[in-house]
């Protein structure tokens, strides 16, 4: 793992620099994706991933074609999660609490076919972030319980994320495709995963599509004028797992070798100013000791006016 570990880096820092004022001059604002998940819109038992938030703001040299060049188009990415253990369950044998927010850029182009996308991110965790404060001012105002051992989540750290992705689009008919993918993370989480999805529909096809990283699914970020109608995906993949902070091996926990995701959505344009998503995923088990997977729903609506 040292050498693609320094080589992802290496890629990442790189895309990072094409992310820098000085190579941001010409680019302007194409788009923007973003997605809600949470275990109270998937199975309801608040626990493990149970929330988390991404937002893609899209910038380029012109419009999406999918034939960008490297450094062409920059995805300036915010993500926060928060992790918990399960309610009523003692903390040793359970994960622990994890608050973690990141902000990076990454970039997606075109290669011979093949979409890549390389990119870096900034992690903190811990306290500083503030999202334990938060979920527990949410939790009193909406007269919810504390989610358990928040005193004993994490400590503070920062870290640098590497990721690196490759996919190819087959057609099977001319409303559906085909979508494999390869990636692998570097820096939170050390894992290489692999897997596909498959779109029905003609809403989507066109668009720049973007991963999330907890479930997989396959958020827009470029919506295509002049589409309305619905499309549906469906996906599935497979990581192999070799280290992870939120599972701190050091603190005694151990992270299952493979995790599985399975997931489906359905993509609701309305017009060209109107759309909706809603998604669920299962996901497998992630650490020695989890009893069950979970299903975390994801959610997207947006209105320009």
């Amino acid at each position: 793992m040292g050498f693609v570990r320094r080589l992802i880096f290496a890629l990442a820092v790189a895309a990072l620099n094409f992310a820098s004022p000085a190579h941001s001059e010409g680019r302007e604002t194409i788009g923007a994706g973003r997605l809600f998940n949470n275990d109270y819109l998937g199975d309801g038992s608040d626990r493990w991933r149970t929330g988390s938030y991404v937002y893609s703001h899209i910038m380029a040299r012109e419009g999406y074609t999918g034939q960008e060049a490297f450094g062409d188009l920059i995805e300036y990415r915010l993500r926060a999660e928060i992790i918990a253990p399960r309610r009523g369950t003692a903390a040793p044998g359970d994960r622990p609490y994890v608050g973690a927010v990141c902000l990076g850029a990454h970039t997606h182009f075109d290669y011979s076919g093949t979409k890549l996308s390389l990119g870096a991110d900034i992690m903190a965790l811990g306290p500083q972030t503030g999202l334990s404060d938060f979920q527990l001012a949410i939790h009193d105002a909406f007269d919810i319980s504390h989610p358990p051992h928040v005193a004993l989540q994490l400590g503070n750290r920062v870290l640098l994320n590497g990721l690196a992705a490759a996919t190819r689009t087959y057609p099977i008919s001319d409303r559906a495709t085909f979508r494999p993918f390869v990636e692998a993370q570097i820096g939170a989480e050390d894992m290489v995963r692999a897997g596909g999805d498959i779109i029905f529909g003609a809403v989507a096809q066109q668009d720049l599509l973007l991963r999330d990283v907890v479930t997989g699914q396959l958020y827009r970020g470029t919506e295509t004028k002049g589409i309305s109608g619905m499309s549906y995906v469906i996906g599935a993949d497979i990581a192999s797992v070799f280290e992870s902070s939120y599972l701190p091996s050091d603190m005694g926990y151990a992270v299952s070798d493979t995790r599985a995701r399975a997931r489906a959505g359905v993509y609701w344009q309305m017009g060209d100013d109107v759309s909706f998503f809603y998604g669920a995923t299962y996901l497998g088990e992630e650490f020695e000791g989890q009893s069950e997977g979970q299903v975390l729903g994801s959610l997207k609506v947006n209105f320009n006016f």
